[in-house]
């Protein structure tokens, strides 16, 4: 090949190069441009919170089917930072949670979400700003008295929940039970109940539920939080993968209700002390 050949073709490549760079660029413009998750919010004047709405005091139902609790009042102080009117509240089956959120049924999942690196590949989540950890729950004078003791007895847990990851995290407890003696629940209060007709020697369940609900039933008495559990968990909001644009605006306003003593309030309120991040 002569040397005009060799410059030309140089030069041909040289521009291809630069224009797939520039589409590339282009494009990586027009998919941030495309984030109208914020904008879709503003607009409608509201964002749709999708949660159990048996997961006291985190969101859960009362008699008169009021939505109320710990997330709910954050949510709204939140949605007031942002500028928005109001929160939509929406009862999701909890196993079906990513799928709510990536079909846009609703906005964001916000009721005790615990943050973990497998929720990470599906959701797109906040900041954390709530710690608990997964109890172990016996019937008060169970010969129950550490997860030692859990070896070959029935477990009652919330299908869909960490508690099955928390177990199962602890490898040596995990395998000591068995899988088969494990049951899975729908709700966390069926959970309980399995404790106390004697069908479970023991429930793994999140802790700041299960010690508000025994306080507010008066069942303190009659089922014991064991002092041994599993590792600590933060609780965090989940969104849609690409809605950086409305996580950035919720991170901002939590920053803002955490800094002006707004979050330590709700805290109070419902737990008794300021437990949050």
């Amino acid at each position: 090949m002569n040397t005009k050949k060799i410059i030309a073709l140089t030069a041909a490549l040289v521009m291809g190069a630069m224009a797939l760079t520039g589409c590339g660029g282009q494009e990586a413009d027009n998919t941030a441009a495309e984030d109208t998750s914020l904008q879709k919010v503003q607009e409608q004047g509201y964002f749709t919170l999708g949660l159990d709405a048996d997961f006291a005091p985190m969101g859960f139902t009362e008699d008169d089917g009021t939505i109320v609790g710990f997330d709910i009042d954050l949510a709204n102080a939140v949605a007031e930072k942002m500028g928005l009117d109001s929160v939509e509240v929406k009862p999701i089956d909890w196993d079906s949670k990513s799928m709510e959120l990536s079909t846009g049924k609703i906005d964001v999942i916000w009721n005790g979400f615990s943050i973990t690196d497998e929720r990470r590949q599906e959701v797109l989540f906040s900041n954390p700003y709530l710690s608990t950890k997964q109890s172990i729950i016996v019937k008060t004078g169970s010969d129950i008295k550490t997860k030692a003791d859990l070896a070959g007895k029935k477990i009652a847990l919330q299908d869909g929940s960490t508690s099955e990851d928390a177990l199962k995290a602890d490898a040596a407890t995990y395998e000591s039970i068995g899988d088969a003696n494990i049951s899975r629940f729908k709700e966390n209060s069926q959970v309980l109940m399995e404790v106390d007709a004697g069908r479970a020697d023991a429930a793994v369940i999140d802790e700041v539920f299960v010690r508000y609900y025994l306080t507010k039933e008066n069942l303190l008495d009659k089922f014991t939080v064991l002092e041994e559990g599993f590792d600590e968990e933060d609780y965090g909001v989940g969104g849609r993968q690409g809605d950086y644009a409305l996580m950035e605006a919720i991170n901002k306003a939590l920053d803002e209700c955490k800094a002006d003593g707004t979050t330590s309030e709700i805290s109070k309120k419902w737990f008794g002390e300021d437990l949050v991040k």
